[in-house]
């Protein structure tokens, strides 16, 4: 049984914006429902063009109603070019975090949204060159290699977990090893030099205290760096983080994704024991 956080099951529970905006400006389906999974979102923006309204429907799991509820909160008030930059790893943070095998649910509401606004551009659904790489829930070559890129996946297990792709008949599984592959060999060369020690514990700590702490501190929880080892980044639970029951979802899916991202791709997170 998966542990969820109570964010998670808070918009389980009490999912906001469902339903669909009368008079849309942009509607957008992804998934299906034959294959578990399917979202539909529409937006209406106003006068300064930003998201004044936005609503959904789901059809799948508590992961995928609560990803998708939280995709609308976060995004109203946006314009367009903001709300494209968001990531599904924002909303699984701004959820606390979820499950390995639930991540394509944030990663379906990612695609739901750039749809939308591919909709309201007149652009064509499809990225052009794109190639339908997994038949069984019709996931292409671009959107996989985005997910592997975004959240460093490094097998088919994790594009399957973030994607769905490879998790029906399995004929694509080396398709996808061959997309992670290439990935993985293009991001290497681009690797930062390697950090001294004194470095590294400085950027860690400059990147809790902008990127990660603030985010804790508006549920309630804080972290604290207790040591670097290595590669090893040691730390503590506090306030509401301490009690959660789903705090290592949290360490993982968004404290160590974060110092991957903005100090060293090797980094590991480790939970103080007392």
């Amino acid at each position: 049984m998966w542990e969820y956080t109570d964010k998670v099951r808070d918009h389980f529970l009490n999912p906001r914006n469902v339903g669909e905006v009368e008079q849309p400006d942009a509607v957008a389906e992804v998934g299906s429902m034959a294959c578990g999974d399917a979202l539909k979102l529409s937006f209406k923006l106003d006068e300064n063009k930003r998201i004044k309204d936005v609503k959904f429907k789901t059809f799948g799991c508590a992961s995928a109603i609560a990803s998708s509820s939280a995709l609308t909160e976060m995004i109203k008030g946006m314009s367009l070019e903001e709300a494209m930059k968001l990531t599904n790893k924002d909303i699984a943070a701004y959820l606390g975090g979820l499950p390995d095998e639930k991540m394509h649910c944030s990663v379906m509401g990612k695609e739901a949204l750039e749809k939308a606004i591919a909709n309201y551009y007149g652009k064509p659904v499809l990225e052009e060159g794109a190639q339908i790489v997994c038949e069984c829930f019709g996931v292409t070559d671009t959107e996989i290699e985005r997910a592997v890129r975004e959240n460093n996946l490094v097998s088919v297990e994790d594009v399957t977990n973030y994607t769905k792709a490879g998790g029906g008949c399995g004929n694509c599984h080396e398709k996808i090893q061959e997309i992670i592959d290439r990935v993985r060999a293009e991001v290497r060369p681009a690797v930062k030099a390697k950090l001294t020690n004194i470095q590294k514990i400085k950027m860690i700590e400059e990147t809790l205290e902008r990127e990660i702490r603030p985010s804790l501190k508006h549920d309630g929880g804080d972290i604290e760096l207790i040591d670097v080892i290595g590669n090893r980044v040691i730390v503590a639970a506090r306030g509401a983080c301490a009690v959660c029951k789903a705090s290592d979802i949290t360490l993982k899916h968004f404290v160590e994704l974060k110092l991957r991202d903005l100090v060293s791709p090797d980094l590991v997170i480790e939970e103080a024991r007392s």
